[in-house]
């Protein structure tokens, strides 16, 4: 086990052994984050579904109202018009077998893929470098689309996925130390929403086990689970 500093373990003597309200818990994380950055504060949600399973298989993208307070750089892989509409978008790279060529020169540099239908023939090569990143563009997440300007608009406001790994957990940054608490609330609310919307019918027993918010060098704080709708209103 990797021993923590100082800052963290006096950070986690005032984390009290109990659930948190949602609003509490991010105002302690925000109070708790002592790095000389500014810390990210992410969620971790435990669910109670069986990943191996196709029909329990968590994942997904939504767009937090404030945004993640990171500069995404975005690809787009198309041709022609969606090309140049990719660009007029703000889109960072955006080319057609000269960008794949690119990415198997091991040039990957943009945090975000998209990719226009017809052009899934060329990227698909590009799965065994692409897809271990999370960079791959995937239909089901909306980055697989003709509707190019749109996307790199989402990604670059602030668009994250969710996916719940082999533990069924999702880890899922909600933005920024230096945010505002009623911004980071917000995009706390919009996130276990949206996670309440994709259960699957399949998942038996209690469905969101845990939720836990942290900050990139803090400690982990301890959220009630069953506040999602009201909680806006502490």
């Amino acid at each position: 086990m990797a021993k923590h500093g100082k800052n963290y373990r006096g950070a986690s003597q005032k984390v009290e052994a109990k659930l948190y309200t949602p609003k509490a818990a991010l105002a302690l994380v925000k109070e708790l984050a002592t790095a000389k950055f500014d810390e990210t504060v992410e969620a971790s949600i435990r669910l109670g579904v069986d990943t191996r399973k196709a029909d329990q298989n968590i994942r997904g993208s939504i767009s937090l109202p404030n945004g993640t307070g990171k500069k995404v750089r975005v690809a787009v892989f198309a041709e022609g018009a969606k090309a140049d509409e990719a660009k007029a978008a703000g889109a960072d790279l955006v080319g057609s077998d000269d960008l794949v060529a690119q990415v198997q020169a091991g040039n990957i540099d943009f945090d975000a893929a998209i990719a226009t239908p017809n052009m899934m023939s060329k990227v698909g090569r590009l799965g065994r470098v692409l897809g271990p990143r999370g960079l791959m563009p995937n239909p089901k997440l909306g980055t697989v689309t003709m509707d190019v300007e749109k996307m790199v608009k989402e990604l670059k406001a602030g668009r994250v996925e969710y996916r719940a790994d082999r533990y069924g957990i999702c880890h899922v940054p909600l933005g920024k130390v230096s945010f505002e608490p009623q911004a980071l609330l917000e995009n706390y609310a919009a996130l276990v929403t949206e996670i309440v919307r994709v259960k699957p019918s399949s998942a038996k027993g209690k469905y969101i086990k845990s939720i836990t918010v942290s900050s990139t060098m803090g400690p982990g704080v301890k959220v009630d689970p069953t506040i999602v709708r009201d909680f806006m209103e502490e």
